[in-house]
């Protein structure tokens, strides 16, 4: 028995560039399968004849390719005005059908996909009629009335898995063919293109430079819609007092080896460009990628399409490159994803996930003094590295004047948290709860502890300020958040209007590209001290406090538990538990989880096993995050998920978002002065029997308090 084609489907108004790209589509798929072509235009029966061309085309053309038999069809005589000749149309492994109606209601059953061309309206009439002359002129009109009344009836470009904006400047088939391969009903069909995408070349360049991290950001990406900075911004400012090294009177570490430093040792710069450049954004179980000009939809769970995508190696690590991130997904997920974990479904105004592909980034080693340009061989690969090169010279002459004289952008910071940054007048927040309200959620948590449902509540709540657009500043925000608090898991994330500024000292998740795994939880802080010695007994009380160690010990005990699902038996361990790090503006009470991700484990699934991060939860986790939904109130969106990348040699670095502030643009009423910008700020602390709620309230301003300083800011009042 013959098996059923893949059938895809090329619609779009006329003029849109189907033919071409059905052309080039088939021709680029023929390197592989046998492919049939078929073009609407052969059935419709005159210019008035678009219904009743649809109705030809599904009975006696696509019903019976579907089935995997000969279509026979009755062609039109233009010139006659009048049915042509009898035809027949072969089925094959793929069958192409292009024109207006390919993906009308009643063929879309039996399409495999549809694809919906777009261009300009003004293309589109200059398109069409270059192609057919004045034999289409006169009809124009007449032909686009029919279309409209069709798409009217029928919203065809709602239902295509892919739309892609044809601007016939010769981008379109190769960015079709990158997103058909992410639609599940032609997996099995395009298995030699998807074997391709693990043949990638990487190609690596060390140059021996230390640029102001900044400023090259801004001269590679400041034009980027879509770009990301996984920004160790303590990296070399080391917070004096702030040993890594274990307890009291332990033997010092050096410093290249003290986990704070190791965390902080390299920063990644990328942007979604080039030949390879692609984004993409999860909302309530639907993934939507977008390659250049085509944009492909794609339903279901995000961790399993990211297990589509990411875990197998794709590239081999460069010799001599000593980072693991060697290209691949970077940014965000949203604790809303939580949905797929165990979690309940709650929308959130924010992406779920947000994520771009970067086929080529500097990657900075800030202990060797080196910057690394990785980019995947391809044809305008060369000119990338050109201006790489000197972006990186010139980022570095830019950072030699303030490498011996203290500046502005000092990044140095002492007891106390102040660095000299000037205190700006800053946006007024408002916060979801009112003082006495979230008090009242600390005894309903309380509660719920003494009920037995949970041994601890991680309570958060959200502090939101709207203004102008122009205001909002995301950039310089972050710089003076950068500058004001350090941190090793830093990033500045851009997604079109969607900007993530974050300070994040805590990792979530690391799995290493030969199967380490690696969690380092953060429960227990206290503010930085105004002198020395105020800073010191500080210090000292966390570390010698009953109460934060217990949270600790029951994260702990948590992540040992989600690492195991993954992990070798026997592997998992605890290196690290409860010590003392220092940071700008808090102490921090971290421990260190590891394992031995299980050989042939689905990587993807393994990061989900362990999402959202415990830290940010409460435990045990499933059932405190139900208990979470109801005392909240509210989504948290990308607070609580996590920062980082999914590197194409399986390799992940996960940070916790928290210390994050997310500003998301709102376009006014077709005014560009009604535009505003709402920046949203999540806070929270973990709930245990024993917590005091006023000291519990005063926790979420301290840890708000870093963010909220750099912006000129005050925690709200009410």
């Amino acid at each position: 028995m013959t098996p059923a084609p893949v059938i895809i489907a090329i619609d779009g108004r006329s003029g849109a560039g189907k033919t071409t790209l059905a052309i080039e589509l088939a021709a680029q798929l023929r390197n592989h399968h046998k492919v049939a072509l078929f073009h609407l235009e052969d059935i419709y029966p005159g210019w008035n004849g678009l219904t009743a061309g649809i109705e030809r085309y599904v009975s006696t053309v696509l019903t019976p390719l579907s089935r995997a038999e000969p279509a026979t069809w009755t062609s039109w005589d233009w010139e006659r005005h009048y049915d042509g000749d009898t035809r027949v149309t072969l089925p094959a492994e793929i069958v192409i059908i292009e024109g207006v109606g390919a993906a009308a209601a009643d063929a879309r059953p039996l399409l495999s996909a549809v694809i919906w061309a777009d261009s300009p309206d003004d293309v589109r009439r200059k398109r069409a009629l270059d192609r057919d002359g004045g034999t289409y002129e006169p009809f124009w009109d007449q032909w686009a009335e029919q279309e409209e009344a069709w798409l009217a009836a029928d919203d065809v470009p709602h239902q295509a898995d892919i739309r892609v904006l044809n601007n016939a400047d010769g981008s379109a088939t190769a960015d079709v063919m990158q997103a058909l391969a992410y639609l599940p009903a032609l997996g099995p069909a395009l298995v030699p293109e998807l074997a391709a995408r693990r043949g990638l070349r990487l190609r690596a360049e060390r140059l021996d430079a230390r640029p102001d991290a900044a400023v090259l950001f801004e001269n590679l990406y400041g034009g980027s819609a879509n770009a990301v900075w996984l920004d160790s911004s303590n990296a070399g400012s080391p917070t004096p007092g702030s040993s890594d090294s274990a307890s009291p009177g332990a033997p010092a570490t050096p410093s290249e080896q003290q986990p704070a430093t190791v965390r902080s040792r390299f920063s990644i710069l990328a942007d979604d460009g080039g030949t390879y450049g692609q984004a993409v954004t999860h909302r309530s179980g639907e993934s939507v990628i977008t390659a250049g000009s085509a944009t492909a939809r794609v339903p279901g769970p995000f961790f399993r399409w990211l297990d589509t995508v990411w875990g197998r190696r794709a590239v081999r690590t460069p010799d001599g490159y000593p980072g693991d991130f060697t290209l691949g997904w970077l940014g965000c997920l949203g604790y809303e994803l939580k949905r797929e974990t165990g979690g309940t479904d709650v929308a959130a105004p924010t992406p779920d996930a947000a994520l771009i592909f970067a086929g080529r980034a500097v990657v900075l080693d800030h202990v060797e003094g080196a910057a690394w340009l990785l980019a995947l061989e391809a044809p305008d690969a060369d000119r990338w590295l050109t201006d790489a090169r000197a972006a990186v010279a010139a980022a570095a002459a830019a950072a030699a004047p303030a490498a011996s004289t203290p500046g502005p952008g000092d990044q140095r910071t002492h007891a106390g948290g102040s660095n000299g940054v000037v205190r700006p007048v800053g946006p007024a927040f408002s916060s979801r709860d009112t003082e006495p309200s979230y008090l009242a959620k600390i005894a309903a948590a309380q509660h719920e502890i003494h009920e037995g449902n949970s041994y601890e509540v991680c309570l958060t709540t959200t502090l939101t300020a709207r203004l102008p657009a122009a205001a909002a500043a995301p950039w310089p925000t972050y710089l003076a958040l950068r500058r004001k608090n350090p941190a090793p898991f830093a990033s500045y994330l851009r997604f079109g209007g969607l900007t993530v500024a974050s300070t994040s000292p805590e990792r979530f998740l690391r799995i290493t590209s030969d199967g380490g795994m690696r969690a380092e939880p953060i429960k227990g802080t206290r503010r930085r001290g105004a002198d020395p010695e105020r800073d010191r007994q500080l210090r000292e009380d966390l570390a010698t406090s009953l109460k934060d160690r217990a949270e600790n010990i029951m994260i702990v005990d948590l992540l040992r538990n989600d690492l195991s699902h993954f992990a070798e038996p026997g592997s998992v361990t605890v290196s690290r538990l409860c010590e003392i790090e220092s940071y700008a503006t808090v102490h921090q009470m971290v421990s260190t989880i590891d394992a031995r991700l299980l050989p042939g484990s689905p990587r993807a699934e393994a990061v989900a096993a362990c999402f959202p991060a415990g830290s940010m939860t409460g435990a045990p986790k499933i059932s405190t995050m139900a208990i979470l939904d109801r005392l909240e109130e509210g989504p948290r969106g990308l607070y609580s998920g996590a920062i980082g990348y999914f590197s194409l040699n399986g390799a992940t670095d996960l940070a916790v978002a928290i210390r994050t502030l997310v500003t998301t643009a709102v376009a006014g009423d077709g005014d560009e002065q009604g535009s505003t910008a709402e920046l949203t700020l999540g806070v929270g602390g973990a709930i245990t029997a024993d917590s005091v709620p006023d000291e519990e309230y005063d926790e979420i301003r301290v840890k708000a308090h870093g963010v909220l300083s750099a912006l000129g800011a005050d925690f709200p009042d009410a």
